[in-house]
Formats: structure tokens, sequence, C-alpha cells
């Protein structure tokens, strides 16, 4: 009946953990939904609307999910199951307690350390002083300093016990006492020693740490102020073992309820909530989302949305019409043929065999009937008169052609021909209408005649 009643117990703190996992993997959830949503943000009621359906959704599902949690926990403290294959039995828990108990025994497992006032010595041999102390499983020593190196004594912890000690009229410490129930000195000539502390919170804690080696409190205790007796310790042997097995028996049930529960847990929140979660996003949103408003409405654009629109609208048609233009332009390149080279080669021909300077053929094209400044008496022979249809015939001599600027490195020749004179237009008197009589032409000094 004691082991039932503590795994019972054991078994109901289970239910706090359990469900704040479960709150814990809904907000986890919330959060999700919430990213998701975020690639409706062009849609705001679209988005609201969605974010509001998986959200209900998930919030009844979260209430399933603990209601079944709750469930296995009851189920688990329903019945008791000590025939379960990892459970240690009453036969093993029972050896494995005496085991336990010889590895108490340990030499040199420190239990506590602090500062303690031995407060009963006498002013003769010193008075009252403060040492470090040291509880281990087998004993009990103090030191002059924390470093542990000079040590005053050790008290052995066989047949030791606690009693309290009243505070004296004049000091503020808190005191308790360890003697030996055989009535044997415990230091030097003292059947007891009182150890002072700075405050009750630390007698309690000594106390506990005594407990923990083995050193019981005394077993009559005085009675409290509302006159109910203090929790007294038995030093029996047998009630020690059955408590020790009860232990052992509770440790091994709750470790296996533990070990279903992790188990079941995880696989219970994946089906009962992420999974239908998932469905329901799959196969039911849209036909709820369908029912749930106009979705003409849904399908509204943010302002912000409707903008940018506009704007991707307004480039594409003026990045359409910039095509336009620039495909009515051609871009195929004219080209034209390079002439062919000049062919030099009777340049080189003349410079090898230096002919005479050649002259150009005298023009028949008259030039513009312009008379030439006429400066004084021309010397030279009279006049002829020269019939009208005459004048078209009549032509002067050929005028030498002036050398031209050329280049010196022309065609890579060293020794180039001589350069060629350009020719003069040939100027041609102008011829007199008929019908005007001619002016006689100034006289000449007479010159003889050949």
């Amino acid at each position: 009946m004691a082991f039932e009643a503590i795994v019972k117990k054991q078994i109901v703190k289970l239910k706090e953990p359990s469900l704040k996992c479960v709150d814990l993997v809904v907000s986890e959830l919330a959060t999700v939904i919430k990213k998701c949503a975020e690639k409706l943000s062009s849609y705001p009621r679209l988005r609201e609307e969605t974010e509001r359906i998986v959200t209900t959704y998930i919030r009844e599902r979260e209430g399933r999910t603990k209601d079944q949690i709750l469930l296995l926990i009851d189920i688990e403290q329903s019945y008791i199951n000590t025939n379960h294959e990892d459970f240690i039995g009453f036969a093993n828990a029972q050896q494995r307690s005496t085991q336990l108990n010889k590895k108490r025994a340990i030499p040199n497992q420190v239990i506590r350390r602090g500062w303690l006032t031995i407060n009963n010595i006498s002013l003769m041999k010193g008075g009252s002083k403060e040492y470090w102390f040291v509880l281990t499983a087998e004993s009990l020593s103090w030191y002059k300093d924390e470093e542990e190196k000079e040590k005053k004594y050790m008290l052995p912890l066989d047949n030791l016990k606690i009693r309290d000690v009243e505070k004296g009229f004049m000091s503020n410490k808190h005191v308790f006492a360890i003697f030996n129930t055989e009535q044997r000195n415990v230091y030097k000539d003292l059947r007891q020693i009182e150890l002072a502390c700075d405050s009750q919170e630390d007698v309690d804690s000594w106390k506990a740490s005594f407990l923990r080696a083995g050193v019981y409190p005394e077993k009559d205790q005085a009675e409290n102020e509302d006159g109910a007796q203090e929790n007294t310790f038995s030093m029996d042997p047998q009630l020690e073992r059955q408590v020790e097995t009860i232990r052992n028996l509770v440790d091994s049930y709750v470790a296996i309820i533990n070990k279903s529960i992790r188990d079941l847990m995880p696989k219970t929140i994946m089906h009962l909530m992420i999974n239908n979660t998932k469905a329901f996003i799959h196969h039911e949103l849209l036909a709820y989302l369908y029912s749930s408003a106009d979705q003409s409405s849904l399908m509204e654009e943010s302002a912000d949305q409707a903008q940018r629109r506009d704007d991707m609208l307004r480039m594409y048609h003026a990045l359409k019409e910039a095509l336009n233009i620039i495909g009515d332009i051609s871009t195929s390149t004219v080209s034209t043929p390079v002439p062919p080279p000049v062919d030099d080669t009777w340049l080189q021909s003349a410079s090898s065999h230096s002919p005479t300077p050649q002259r150009r053929p005298v023009s028949s094209i008259h030039p513009p009937g312009r008379p030439p400044a006429v400066r004084g008496p021309t010397p030279g022979p009279p006049l002829i008169p020269v019939p009208v249809g005459a004048a078209a015939s009549f032509s002067a001599p050929p005028i030498p052609s002036r050398p031209g600027p050329q280049s010196v490195f022309a065609n890579n020749d060293l020794f180039p021909a001589p350069p060629q004179i350009p020719s003069r237009p040939v100027r041609i008197p102008p011829g007199i209408p008929p019908g005007v009589p001619r002016r006689p032409p100034p006289s000449a000094p007479a010159r003889p005649f050949f």
C-alpha cells in the first residue's frame, strides 16, 4: 500500500510537464503559420482569414491533445503493473538496498564542510574558538583553517547522536550538541561538544548532513510550543531496510512510467496536432476560404501592391516602346569596298629611264570671256585682224607646267622622277564683233623685219 500510494503521487506529477510540452508545440506551430502567411502579404484580407482559420483549428486540436495526454496519465495511474518485465521486484529491491548500505560506508566521502564554533570549552583551556569542520561518512574532523593542513582532532561517528541546546542569555548564536550514547567522553574530558552557528538555517543544514552520515537526533525530544511532538527517527535496522526497499521499488516503477510517457508524448502530439493540421491545410483550408467570405473581397490587393503593379506596368510599356524605336533603326553596317591600290610602276620606270619632262595637251575649252588687263603698250609685232570665224581656231602656245610638291618617300623610291609642271588655262583674246571699227593699235618702235 505504501508503494502504490507513493507511485501514484509521482505519476500525478507528470501532468504538468506534459501539458507544458503541448503548449510549447502550439506556440511553435503558431510561429510557423505566421511565417508561411507572409507569402500572402499582397492580399491582406486573404492572409488574415487564412491565419484565423488555421489558428482556430490548431486551438481545437490543442484541447483534444491535452485531453488525450491526461487520459494516458490516468491510465498509468489506474493500475500499478508490478509484473512488468523491467520492474525490479521485491526480492531484487531488498538485495539492492543491502548493497547500497554497504556502499554508504565509503571512507573519505566528504558530506559537508564549514565553520563551526566549539562553545563549551572553558576559559582556562582557551575558551570558545572557531574551527573548520569536515564531516565525512565515518568521522568528524576539525582544522585550524580552510587549508586543512593542521588537524586539531578527528572524532569517529560511532554511537554519536545530536541534541538541541538552548541559546545562552548573552549569546546570539544557535547551538546544538553531539554526545556519545555510551556515556563516554567525546572530546578530551567533555561528554558532549556544543557546536554553534550564526543562524537557525545553518543548524538545520548541519543536522541534515549529520543525518546523512548516520548520526541521528536524540529519541526523546522536547515538545514544541503547540504541544506537538517533533518527528523522531527510528534506529530500527529492519524498518530502515523496509524503507530502502520501498524506495528502490518506487524508483524502478517510476522509471518505467517515465520511459513510457516520454515515448507516447511526441507520438500523441504528432498524430493529434501536427499531422491533422497538415491534412487540414492540404484538403480543407480552401473550402473554408470559399465559404467564409466573398472571394472578390479576399483578393483585394494592398495599396502598396497596387502601386507596385502600376509602376511595373508603366515600366513595361516604356520598355516596349523603346524596343519598337530601336527596332526601326537599321543596325546593319553599310560598307564600301576599298579601291584597288594605285599602280605606281610607271613612276619607278620613269625614274630609271629619266625621260624629258612631259607636257600636257592644250585644252580646247575656252576660258570665261574676260579680256586680260592691258598694262600699256605691249612690244611685239602689230596685231593682225582676225576674222570672227577664225577666232575659234586661234590657240596660244602651250605654257610649261609648274612643278608641284611631291613626297620624297612616295612609293619608297629614293630617286623619283622629276616633278610635272601643271598647265595653266589658255587665255585667248576675245574676238571683235562685226561692224565695230578697229581701233588702231599704238605705234611701236620700228624693228627690222625678217
